[in-house]
Formats: C-alpha cells, sequence, structure tokens
C-alpha cells in the first residue's frame, strides 16, 4: 500500500537527545538520510501534553516541521514496568522530577521495585515513531516497536542511555548498555519502529 510519503535526504529529528539522535543517524546512514536537531533551527521542545506515546510523538513532530520546511522525525519512547503498573511510561524522561537526569532516574526505578523479586521484574521499551511530511500533514506516518526484557537490581554497561544500563536482555544475556551500538539498533524498540517506518516510506 502507497503512504504517499517517499524518503527524504534530510529529516528534522523532534529531539535534542544526543544519544537518540546518534542512535537515529546510526541506522539512517546507510540509506543516506541525515536527521538534523530540531536545535539547529531554534526550535525548543514541544509541550508534551499528550497521554499516550503516539500523542506525543505526533505534537512534536508537528512541531518540530513547522519551523524548517523539512519533513519531520519524533518518537515518544519509554519504560513500561509491570510490577509499577506500567510506570514510568510515557513520563519515563522525568520520572524523578522534571530536571531529573539518566541516574536520578534510574535511582528511582530501583527504589521503587526494591524488594521485588526476579520474576516480578519484567518490563519493555516502547517506541512510537511518527513522521509527518510537513506540519499540516494530515496523515502522519506512525510505527511502533517494542522490546521486551526484566530490570536488574544495579546498572552495568557504558553504552546507551537513559534506563539501557538496567533493562537486561534475555537473549544476549546481558543489558542494553553493555551491547554494541549496532547490536542495539538492531534489536530495540527505537530501531523496530524506525526501520518499520522506512520500509512504509521506500
Amino acid at each position: 500500500m502507497s503512504t504517499g510519503k517517499t524518503l527524504p535526504e534530510k529529516v528534522v529529528l523532534a529531539s535534542g537527545n544526543r544519544g537518540k539522535l546518534r542512535e537515529i543517524n546510526h541506522i539512517l546512514r546507510g540509506l543516506g538520510i541525515q536527521a538534523l536537531p530540531q536545535s539547529d533551527f531554534n526550535v525548543t521542545d514541544a509541550e508534551e501534553t499528550g497521554l499516550s506515546f503516539v500523542e506525543t510523538a505526533i505534537l512534536k513532530a508537528r512541531h518540530a516541521a513547522r519551523a524548517p520546511g523539512l519533513p519531520a522525525i519524533a518518537d515518544d519512547s519509554g519504560l513500561e514496568v509491570d510490577a509499577l503498573n506500567g510506570s514510568p511510561g510515557i513520563y519515563s524522561a522525568r520520572f524523578a522530577g522534571p530536571d531529573a537526569t539518566d541516574v536520578d532516574n534510574v535511582e528511582k526505578l530501583l527504589e521503587s521495585l526494591k524488594g521485588v523479586p526476579e520474576t516480578g521484574r519484567t518490563a519493555r521499551f516502547q517506541c512510537l515513531m511518527v513522521f509527518m511530511a510537513h506540519a499540516e500533514d494530515p496523515t502522519p506516518l506512525i510505527c511502533q516497536g517494542t522490546w521486551e526484557g526484566r530490570i536488574l537490581r544495579q546498572p552495568s554497561g557504558e553504552n546507551g542511555f537513559g534506563y539501557d544500563p538496567v533493562f537486561f536482555v534475555p537473549g544476549e544475556h546481558c543489558t542494553a548498555a553493555d551491547l554494541s551500538p549496532e547490536v542495539k539498533n538492531h534489536l530495540s524498540h527505537r530501531g523496530q519502529a524506525l526501520n518499520k517506518l522506512l520500509t512504509a516510506l521506500s
């Protein structure tokens, strides 16, 4: 089925997160596509008022596409922990407060799971990726990726960002932060969603 949308040479990424920009450009590189951070165009972060990953991703993509006149890609990603009824979810980046660092968020997560046995520490990363051809695009392209794992009791690994150091990947017997960028981008929620999006566009 045709989406009416095509692969551009450049897209604006609706994020200032350098880890996210690095991951997305690593996947796009082989296709000759470059993602530019919205900050290059003096676009500030959109107000994340959505109550779901998909709502927030659409808000972010529309906001980023308004300024530069380029197509925009936005993703809203987060960690769902079963023992916490799906939290931190859409609040993953600010779980420990509005100015929380990755370390702050990980520490709060581990504290919240204190006493939870291994069998109860199941979790998954979710990613909703949105492509918008322009700011008024009435049919944004939406793709989802899900990555299953469980939460360890202490961090391990130097790669990645966010909750990667405590997210254990059963098939690899290590955390997401222990994986090479190539392996992580192949397995991850963001890699899955972006590859689905690229398939739809091409």
